[in-house]
């Protein structure tokens, strides 16, 4: 048993099974491997398609779908009848940049590509390594 800077308690674990027969320091026969491998868990899988969202992605589209549904609610009551007024181009203005931010949105999540995700998960793999001449 070891303790870390911190104070932790680690312990040493035994990968070899404790029925072996030798008296010696060594097992006389290592585990199988196929125990070893069926005792873990299956990895789960990382891989984004092209069109993942991440939950605050989802998010904020959703915080900026209704934050137009509100601003055109906005727009029709300050526009009333006099749609030419100074107060209702700027609440239509308001309306279209909050679409604006939507689209760009869209279109910054359609440019991107699935395996920068999966390099900021994985640096060290083949697919992620950067040469430089």
């Amino acid at each position: 048993m070891w303790k870390t800077p911190t104070g932790t308690r680690l312990q040493a674990m035994n990968l070899y099974s404790s029925h072996t027969h030798n008296s010696g320091p060594f097992p006389s026969k290592p585990p199988s491997l196929n125990k070893i491998i069926l005792s873990r868990k299956p990895p789960t899988a990382r891989v984004r398609a092209a069109g993942a969202k991440f939950k605050g992605t989802h998010m904020r589209e959703k915080q900026l779908a209704e934050m137009i549904e509100k601003k055109v609610m906005e727009a029709k009551e300050v526009c009333g009848e006099d749609e030419k007024s100074d107060g209702c181009k700027v609440a239509w203005d308001e309306v279209e940049e909050v679409s604006q931010a939507k689209a760009d949105l869209r279109r910054k999540l359609e440019k991107q590509d699935p395996l920068e995700y999966f390099c900021l998960d994985h640096p060290e793999t083949d697919e992620c390594r950067i040469y430089e001449d």
